[in-house]
Formats: C-alpha cells, structure tokens, sequence
C-alpha cells in the first residue's frame, strides 16, 4: 500500500498524520515528512515512544538525530500510542526513500478529531516548505 501524500495531514513541525477507521476507533499513523528527512540529512538514530503513552497535540514524543542535529518530535494530535514501528531505528536508510509507507513512527488512537481542525492539507504544507527553503 503506498500513502498518497496528497492526503495526509500535516503539522507545522514536519510531521504527517493518516488517519484511518480501524475497528470504531481513529488510529491516527504518524510520521515524519520528506521535506524534514532531506532538511536533517543523513539520520543515525530516532528514539520511539512508549506503547500506552498518553499525548497531547505538541508533546514531545521522541528525537530524530542526524549528522548535524538532533531535533525532537513532536506530536500533531491527541490520544494513546498504541503502536510504534519498531523495526525504523535499525533501518534509518530506507525512510529517506520511503518516507510515508516505510517511514511511519507510531499509530495513535485519537483522544477526540479536534486536533485534526489544526493540522494542514498537502497544498497549505507544501507553501510553508517552498517558503522556508
């Protein structure tokens, strides 16, 4: 299955959001965009949060670390992580080319879709981007 990034949500912080029906509940699948993986470059280590940790929109919920910069995560909705891909910190080299498939983090079961209303569309997202350089 390949993510049509067209449909993703995104946080200001780089973050992209899928949410899907799974079950009656909205499991929420994060990650990070490739506009972030090509800004950090070459990554070397990424911290995963915990199964069951409860969060709020903005938390800091892990850190991606690159050759140049260690830079936090933080995350675009609220609710309790129910699963984290555990297999990305052994294998960094294949979310630069798989960023939205291979590179998901973590899926959250959403609290409530408020946190939704704050995120971005792909063609808001892409402006910041193109504007941040």
């Amino acid at each position: 299955m390949s993510r049509d990034q067209t449909k993703l949500l995104y946080a200001e912080t780089h973050e992209w959001v899928d949410v899907a029906e799974e079950g009656g509940d909205k499991i929420a699948t994060i990650g990070i965009s490739a506009f972030a993986i090509e800004q950090l470059n070459d990554l070397v280590y990424m911290d995963l949060p915990e199964i069951g940790k409860e969060l709020a929109v903005g938390d800091e919920f892990g850190e991606v670390e690159s050759v140049k910069a260690v830079s936090p995560l933080y995350s675009p909705v609220s609710g309790e992580v129910v699963e984290v891909h555990s297999e990305l910190p052994d294998d960094l080299e294949k979310i630069n080319a798989d960023p939205y498939d291979f590179g998901w983090i973590m899926k959250v079961k959403l609290n409530d879709g408020e946190s939704l209303d704050r995120l971005m569309d792909h063609a808001v997202y892409e402006k910041q981007c193109a504007e941040a350089g």
